[in-house]
C-alpha cells in the first residue's frame, strides 16, 4: 500500500475505469471520496466542459481524481470507405424508415493535443491516465513538469515496455477481458492479446515501475488476487455500471441484468475500432469484426440516427453496450458502497 499512496495518493487500491458516454463527474466524486481513484473520461469532452466538471469534482471532494484522454491519430477522410459502410447499412435504413443521408454527427473523440495539454498544466489533477499510448514526447514532458502522475494502458508487454521507456509512471495492464476499447497501439493484432491474469505477472516480472490491473476483474477476491500477482490496484469499470451515479441507459442496464451479458464480443462496428461489449444485433450481423467500418473514431456517424430510432422503440440493437466479460459484481447501489466492496473495506455509518 506504501507505494500506491506515495503514487496516487488513495486509501484503496480500486481505480474506477474511465467510461465515457455512461458517466459524468458525479461518479468520480463518489469514488473519490470513499478512498479510491476516481476516473472522468475526457476524450468526448471539449475544453469548456472538462472545466466545468472538474469545478465540480474539486468543489465536493479534496481527494485526488484521474483525468484520462485518448492519443490516437485522426485518419485521413475516406469518402469511398464512408459510402461502402452506408451502404451496409442501409437496410436497418429502410427498415426504421430513415433516410440513408442522415447524419444525427455521432460522438467525436479527441486526441489529445497542446490545447488540451495547456488545460491539464492548468487544473493540475493528480493523475492523468492515456488509452492508446501516449501524447508526443513534448506534451508528456510538459504536464509531468506540473507535478501529474501518468498512467498507460498496455495490452501486451511490448507496450508496457515501450510505456515504461517513454516517461510512464505506472502501467495499466490491459487484459483481454476488459470491457470498452482496447488500448493497444503498437499492433492491432488481436491475438496478441492475454487474459489480465497471464499479462499482468509478465508485465510485473519486466518492468520496475508499479502496475494496474484492468480486466474481469469484479469483486475484492478480484482485487486481492491481481495484487497477490504484483499490481498495486485493480482498474475496475463494468462492475460500476449499474451504480446509482452513474448515466448507463435504461437499455444498457437491462442487457447487463439479463443472459444478454454473459456474451460479450470485441468488435469495432461501432466506432472503427475494436471494443468489448454484450453481443447485439449490429455485432452479430454486421461483425464482430468487420472491413467495411471506416477508421476509428469515424464509423459512429452513420450508426446514430440508426442508434436514436431504435432507443425509442427501447431496443439496443445498435447501441454500444460495453462491457467486460466477468457481469457478475454489477450491483444497483452507490458507487462508494461499491468502492468500498471491491477494497474488501468495511463502511462506516
Amino acid at each position: 500500500m506504501t507505494i500506491l499512496r506515495e503514487l496516487l495518493k488513495v486509501e484503496y487500491p480500486v481505480i474506477q475505469a474511465p467510461m465515457a458516454g455512461v458517466q459524468d463527474s458525479a461518479l468520480t466524486i463518489a469514488v473519490s471520496k470513499a478512498g479510491g481513484l476516481g476516473s472522468l473520461p475526457c476524450a468526448m469532452l471539449t475544453g469548456d466542459k472538462i472545466l466545468e466538471e472538474v469545478a465540480r469534482i474539486r468543489s465536493a471532494t479534496d481527494r485526488p481524481f484521474n483525468l484520462n484522454f485518448f492519443c490516437h491519430t485522426l485518419p485521413p477522410e475516406d469518402p469511398e470507405k464512408e459510402a461502402a459502410w452506408r451502404q451496409s447499412l442501409q437496410p436497418y435504413y429502410e427498415e426504421l424508415g430513415l433516410d440513408l443521408n442522415d447524419d444525427a454527427g455521432g460522438a467525436s473523440r479527441r486526441p489529445f493535443d497542446e490545447q488540451t495539454a495547456d488545460l491539464v498544466a492548468e487544473l493540475k489533477p493528480a493523475v492523468v491516465s492515456f488509452h492508446f499510448g501516449l501524447p508526443a514526447p513534448d506534451l508528456l514532458a510538459y504536464i509531468k513538469s506540473s507535478g501529474v502522475k501518468v498512467l498507460a494502458s498496455a495490452t501486451t508487454v511490448a507496450e508496457a515496455l515501450w510505456l515504461e521507456e517513454r516517461g510512464a509512471d505506472a502501467i495499466i495492464a490491459q487484459g483481454l477481458e476488459a470491457g470498452g476499447h482496447r488500448g493497444h497501439f503498437l499492433s492491432g493484432d488481436l491475438g496478441l492479446h492475454m487474459g489480465t491474469f497471464a499479462l499482468l505477472p509478465q508485465i510485473v516480472s519486466r518492468v520496475k515501475i508499479p502496475v494496474i490491473a484492468a480486466g474481469g476483474i469484479a469483486s475484492a477476491a478480484g482485487v486481492e488476487a491481481a495484487r497477490k500477482l504484483g499490481a498495486v490496484a485493480a482498474q475496475v469499470g463494468t462492475a460500476y455500471l449499474l451504480c446509482t451515479e452513474t448515466k448507463t441507459s435504461a437499455i444498457h442496464r437491462a442487457a447487463l441484468q439479463s443472459e444478454q451479458a454473459s456474451h460479450t464480443e470485441i468488435t469495432n462496428v461501432f466506432s472503427g475500432r475494436p471494443a468489448r461489449g454484450i453481443a447485439n444485433r449490429l455485432i452479430r450481423e454486421q461483425g464482430p469484426l468487420s472491413t467495411r467500418v471506416p477508421d476509428f473514431p469515424n464509423a459512429a456517424g452513420a450508426l446514430a440516427p440508426l442508434r436514436s430510432e431504435a432507443e425509442k422503440c427501447g431496443k439496443g440493437d445498435f447501441s454500444p453496450l460495453w462491457a467486460g466479460q466477468n457481469t457478475t459484481g454489477c450491483e444497483e447501489i452507490a458507487a462508494g458502497e461499491m468502492t468500498l466492496k471491491l477494497a474488501g473495506a468495511q463502511q462506516t455509518s
